[in-house]
């Protein structure tokens, strides 16, 4: 994105590019939420090519910044264009047309929309897949849950059949287990029946639910385990900053997530977001408050063998500091 250019000799362009009224509406819902173009389209009542067309104007001049995901393209405005006068000023009179026409008030639900496939997708019921473990394995894990520093509360968010608890019960004292999906929690039930888990607790909710929380405690979580969730979130970074805010001070975020891909054929299993780069897990990270935040990329014999194994996958671990009060 080319930075916005001040000098008098290009202040006309400046004014000329501010001029026309789709062009400051579209900077003010930019400002409010990184958006598509389809969906500024769905907000402006106008075609993809039209806002696609006022855009690239707003991007030459350096007022949006864009980033590709996937086939989608997203634009949001940049922080820095907005301590031009002329700029905050406009996008003021841009806020002021979108309050009038509604479109303000709608970019939550757009932006909600995000993970309706995702809530359908889930939805579906099913045949639980309980896969075997090896006889051992429960004994190799409880052999080494004493290594832990911390392992009073584990939270698994969004344990879809519950696979991730066949490592978390051996190891914690307490699991906590939640879902929005209430046929997915179905299948983590029966995971927990056929496994005789008695320390693990489920529950049915969103991230910022009073169930969660309470399941939780005021205290919060030792660690705070996301598998293969953050990239059906809306909102990634609002997430990551949920995850933290259900993690006890001095307590660890684990996120498991893919790395940035071009399969766009994982749209089809609910993916809202086609990956993340290191650098944009660890902007979430730091964001949320959290601390040290490390990436790690998880090597191909560990993505077991779904329908995703053949992704990128990574790992953001990250520290709550003592302090941190979320």
């Amino acid at each position: 994105m080319a930075d916005v250019d001040l000098s008098s000799g290009s202040r006309w362009e400046l004014y000329r590019v501010l001029s026309e009224p789709l062009r400051l509406r579209l900077l003010a819902l930019a400002a409010e939420e990184e958006l598509s173009i389809g969906e500024l389209a769905e907000l402006l009542g106008e075609g993809q090519p039209n806002v696609s067309r006022h855009a690239a104007a707003l991007r030459q001049a350096g007022l949006l910044a864009d980033r590709r995901e996937g086939t989608r393209t997203l634009v949001r405005l940049p922080s820095e264009a907005t301590r031009d006068a002329v700029v905050a000023d406009a996008l003021a009179s841009g806020r002021s047309l979108c309050e009038k026409d509604g479109s303000l008030a709608r970019v939550a639900t757009v932006v909600e929309a995000r993970e309706a496939a995702s809530r359908e997708f889930f939805s579906r019921p099913g045949k639980p897949r309980i896969d075997a473990l090896p006889a051992e394995m429960g004994a190799y894990l409880a052999a080494l849950a004493p290594l832990l520093p911390r392992r009073g509360l584990a939270l698994d968010a969004g344990t879809g059949d519950g696979r991730l608890l066949d490592v978390l019960a051996p190891v914690y004292d307490r699991v906590v287990a939640f879902d929005r999906s209430e046929a997915q929690l179905a299948r983590a039930r029966e995971r927990v029946a056929s496994r005789g888990y008695e320390n693990v607790t489920l529950v049915a909710g969103e991230l910022d639910s009073k169930e969660l929380r309470k399941a939780v405690g005021s205290a919060g979580a030792d660690a705070v385990f996301a598998s293969r969730v953050l990239h059906h979130a809306p909102q990634p970074s609002r997430a990551v900053a949920q995850l933290t805010a259900l993690c006890a001070p001095g307590g660890a975020l684990v996120v498991l997530d893919y790395a940035k891909h071009e399969d766009e054929s994982m749209r089809d299993q609910a993916d809202v977001w086609l990956g993340f780069d290191p650098a944009e897990l660890r902007r979430f990270a730091r964001a949320a408050g959290l601390e040290d935040a490390r990436v790690t990329k998880i090597p191909p014999p560990y993505r077991g063998d779904g329908p995703d194994r053949h992704l990128p996958w990574q790992v953001l671990i990250a520290s709550k500091g003592q302090r941190h009060h979320g």
